[in-house]
């Protein structure tokens, strides 16, 4: 369980809503901690007449394009509240008031313990997002526990915890330590599975394998479905994504990705999570893919909801994935 330190993050000052429940089931440097631009063009928008609104543009017109990130600060979540609360709505939702948004977009983000990152990305992200002009949710789904971490079953909750609330038609699965350096780099899905996180600093900017699909990926409702989601059974860190990848490959399809410049990424440095050691099992496991893809995936997802909390920036939701021991 986290520490009561970090537990206290969760008692929010911003009113929310509380549910306990068992389920089964070359271009411009932007600073974003100068937010004024986004805020007055949001409210000068909201005065304007109620007249029918016109799809958003493809490409979203107030793009900064490279931006610069900045972790080496005490940033805590009422200091990000202040930072973009004003424009979102209860759950970290948003939608554009001046235009209709391409895509209504689902961000899973799987969790524990990480409070810290979790305070940098919703300060970096949000201002992103909005820019973009998407129609979209934060959901930072929580292993209880100090079971095994299974980042990959966290990810199918994610999908469906959201549909109950919204029909997002398309799925952004983020690493709570990656922030990009481009807000180019659209948020959205497309005819393709998209990986997004292809230019990452910790490596050099470079892709480390061709077949890489981690990090931060993007895929449609009916993508994520046609691939029967991510497995459940990759235990411990390594392997979930690949597994993915092979999923699409199976199922007839290929991914797509922006170039390394579009799409690049600062990562947040840290240690190895406790209960999160590499799996020597996962790698054998990618040798099943195939033979697993109909049984092993969210046609066999099984967990339990214990909370769910609605802060103004993200919705927090805890859950029981019945882990093994650590």
């Amino acid at each position: 369980m986290e520490n009561s330190k970090n537990k206290n993050l969760l008692f929010f000052t911003a009113p929310h809503n509380a549910v306990n429940r068992k389920n089964k089931a070359s271009l411009n440097i932007e600073k974003t901690t100068a937010v004024p631009d986004f805020h007055q063009n949001e409210t000068a928008t909201q005065a304007t007449s109620r007249r029918p609104l016109e799809p958003c543009p493809d490409i979203p017109p107030n793009l900064q394009g490279v931006l610069r990130v900045e972790f080496r600060t005490n940033r805590t979540l009422e200091d990000v509240r202040q930072h973009v609360g004003p424009l979102l709505q209860q759950g970290g939702r948003y939608k554009p008031a001046n235009c209709v948004a391409k895509q209504k977009v689902a961000i899973i983000i799987p969790f524990r313990n990480r409070y810290e990152h979790l305070n940098h990305w919703l300060h970096y992200l949000h201002p992103i997002l909005i820019r973009q002009q998407l129609d979209y949710g934060v959901y930072v789904i929580n292993q209880e526990g100090d079971g095994v971490f299974n980042r990959a079953k966290l990810m199918n909750i994610g999908h469906n915890e959201a549909l109950k609330e919204y029909d997002y038609e398309c799925f952004v699965f983020s690493d709570i330590d990656l922030v990009p350096l481009n807000d180019r780099n659209l948020y959205r899905c497309s005819d393709k599975p998209r990986h997004l996180s292809v230019a990452v600093d910790k490596f050099n900017f470079l892709l480390p394998y061709n077949t890489i699909f981690g990090g931060v990926t993007a895929l449609s409702r009916e993508q994520f479905l046609k691939v029967n989601g991510f497995s459940n059974t990759f235990w411990g860190w390594g392997g979930e994504d690949d597994d993915l990848y092979r999923r699409i490959f199976f199922r007839g399809m290929s991914i797509s990705r922006p170039d390394s410049i579009i799409g690049r990424y600062k990562m947040i440095k840290h240690g190895r999570d406790v209960h999160n050691d590499p799996n020597p099992h996962n790698v054998q496991k990618l040798e099943e893919t195939y033979y697993n893809i109909d049984r092993d995936g969210l046609s066999s997802l099984s967990y339990a909801v214990m909370e769910i909390r609605k802060d103004l920036c993200h919705t927090f939701i805890t859950v029981d994935v019945q882990a093994p021991a650590g």
